[in-house]
């Protein structure tokens, strides 16, 4: 099998940056472990392209084109396209989706 790269959007990237500096705060072991998990559990993406599950909030309204690995307590958002895989997202899990999307509106 062929493996597809997988690339990082600057808003994704901003994302992991924030989460690794929030939890640096207290523990900067904790940020650099929490930031192995989600590269390598994004990395994963690149031999196994479908592996993660549609969005279920965006399944529910006929999006189906969003999918997400998830690595406790975070999601990780992604794009299938025909020559790469596409990380838009890292969001926390424990919130809700629309409050998360509402807030990247706004800031925007």
């Amino acid at each position: 099998m062929t493996e597809t790269p997988v690339e990082w959007t600057a808003t994704a990237r901003q994302d992991l940056r924030s989460i690794v500096r929030y939890i640096a705060r207290d523990s900067r072991e904790n940020a650099q472990g929490v930031l192995a998990r989600l590269e390598i559990r994004s990395a994963a993406l690149a031999g196994q392209r479908e592996r993660g599950r549609v969005v279920p909030e965006l399944r529910a309204i006929g999006v189906l084109h969003y999918q997400e690995l998830i690595e406790r307590p975070w999601r990780i958002v992604y794009r299938v396209q025909a020559d790469r895989v596409l990380v838009l997202a890292v969001l926390d899990g424990r919130r809700s989706l629309s409050a998360l999307l509402m807030e990247r509106l706004v800031r925007s």
